[in-house]
């Protein structure tokens, strides 16, 4: 029996990209995220070329710093950079719970006001 190809990106692809666009999504370069996580930006940039693959306590210091789970990080399927709930959900990510509340509340606030104009 023959074994199929993985129909989609390599997995060092597919990792460096949903990389990229998270750092992106928050706004940080490739040295803001090496420095967050305490290894040199060549390292992220080889990460999301694809050309390596971190190591389990990298990848996991990478999904902290990111504020997602692993598992989410080795998905078929990624955020595209200009997806608006994806970032906004970065932005949401940072804040604290009352302030998250508060945030969604008023989005929902001005999601029904516009629906009823």
């Amino acid at each position: 029996m023959v074994k199929k190809k993985h129909p989609g990106k390599p997995l060092a692809q597919r990792l460096g990209t949903q990389i990229a666009t998270l750092r992106k999504t928050k706004e940080w370069t490739q040295a803001d995220l090496a420095e967050r996580i305490g290894v040199e930006p060549e390292t992220i940039s080889r990460v999301e070329r694809g050309a390596t693959t971190p190591s389990l306590q990298t990848l996991e210091k990478i999904s902290h710093c990111l504020r997602v789970r692993i598992g989410e990080l080795l998905a078929e399927t990624s955020a595209q950079p200009d997806d608006q709930a994806t970032k906004i959900a970065a932005w949401l990510a940072e804040l604290d719970e009352p302030h998250r509340s508060f945030v969604v509340d008023l989005v929902k606030r001005t999601c029904d006001h516009l629906r009823s104009a």
